[in-house]
């Protein structure tokens, strides 16, 4: 069952929204290539979460997550844990942060470049960023979640990527996985009906080559079949009767 949000409501998943959005930016600003760990990443998270007086949402999350982010380096898909290892120039990261305040979570992740990176790399942060923006776009009163997940899909593949299958967004609240599921590939108009005071994640995960991916031994981490490169992009939004609001950012 989707569970639809006040507008107050709203406005408490923009609260954790915005710290998560500061959390994001913090944590690319403190990326220098050959010294930055991602567990020195975690740390910086950790940090200002608990400042903000909230918690991460991934922490212990299924009573096995170790850490506060997922940090995704270059073929690693998602739920990459954080490790002791430099980000070497040229890597790309997926950071994604999830915040628990005042009873409300929100998620979002980017992926960042690490220095300078190849026009290929480049390439892929680009077109799986714009995916996210064109299934945003899509996310209004009347239409369904198939209309989301069918823009992404159409517009990564005409780029000739991997759109992955096995993993979705989802809708986000009081839960920090609710109903509805968005996959980023379908039909237009299947799906969920949506309505205003829907709030969701919309977050393509993207290959440059195969979408199939696999799990490593940790059961968490997952990457790409081939070793090629991987991006993942996520917002958390809300859908309202003027559109949809995107709740993750530090802006008002």
């Amino acid at each position: 069952m989707i569970i639809l949000k006040k507008s107050s409501e709203i406005a408490q998943i923009k609260k954790s929204g915005r710290v998560v959005a500061r959390v994001l930016r913090s944590m690319s600003e403190a990326i220098v290539p050959g010294k930055t760990t991602t567990r020195d990443l975690d740390a910086l998270a950790f940090r200002l979460i608990e400042e903000a007086g909230g918690k991460p949402s991934f922490l212990n999350y299924r009573g096995s997550y170790p850490a506060s982010i997922c940090a995704s380096v270059n073929d690693v898909v998602i739920h990459g844990i954080p490790n002791d290892i430099p980000l070497q120039e040229g890597d790309i990261v997926d950071l994604d942060v999830g915040v628990f305040l005042d009873g409300w979570h929100a998620d979002s992740a980017w992926t960042y470049p690490v220095g300078s990176i190849s026009e290929n790399a480049q390439r892929l942060l680009n077109v799986t960023r714009e995916s996210l923006y064109q299934g945003i776009a899509k996310a209004k009163v009347g239409s369904r979640v198939g209309d989301i997940s069918s823009a992404v899909q159409k517009y990564c593949e005409s780029h000739g990527y991997g759109v992955v299958r096995e993993l979705v967004g989802h809708g986000i609240g009081r839960n920090l996985h609710e109903e509805p599921s968005v996959p980023n590939f379908g039909k237009p108009g299947k799906g969920p009906l949506l309505k205003a005071g829907t709030t969701m994640c919309i977050e393509p995960m993207v290959n440059e080559g195969t979408h199939r991916i696999h799990t490593l031994p940790d059961q968490w981490t997952m990457k790409t079949d081939d070793g090629k490169l991987s991006a993942h992009f996520e917002h958390t939004i809300a859908i309202t009767s003027s559109g949809p609001e995107i709740l993750t950012t530090e802006e008002d």
